[in-house]
């Protein structure tokens, strides 16, 4: 099975950047399809980004589009995502998650997604 393992939250002032990381285990990660999820307390989990198997395919949701950027290195088993200008609404755990089945995933649905992993908390300040 695929394990996804998260890193780089923390807290920060509104307007400020972090960076998440998301190491995958696997020989097949190249071929798969790669999103964030987001999710605040009480709230439903929320799609973030996607990024297909050779980074051709990229989107974002509306809240995010413009400071957010997703990226990969296949070679690193790795995807990444660059939060700038963050806002408080931005508050979150932010869960990295694979789609086995599709090298490019087209609906930003949670049940598109088969593996995720254990969640990072981002907590933005005013």
């Amino acid at each position: 099975q695929v394990q996804l393992v998260e890193s780089g939250g923390g807290l920060v002032q509104a307007g400020g950047s972090l960076r998440l990381s998301c190491a995958a285990s696997g020989r097949t990660f190249s071929s798969y399809a790669m999103g964030w999820f987001r999710q605040a307390p009480g709230k439903e989990r929320e799609f973030v980004a996607t990024i297909s198997w050779n980074s051709g395919v990229t989107d974002y949701a509306d809240s995010v589009k413009g400071r957010f950027t997703i990226s990969r290195d296949n070679a690193k088993n790795t995807v990444y995502l660059q939060m700038n200008s963050l806002k408080p609404e931005d508050t979150a755990v932010y869960y990295c998650t694979a789609d086995s089945k599709h090298g490019t995933s087209w609906y930003p649905y949670p049940s598109e997604y088969d593996y995720w992993g254990q969640g990072t908390q981002v907590t933005v300040s005013s």
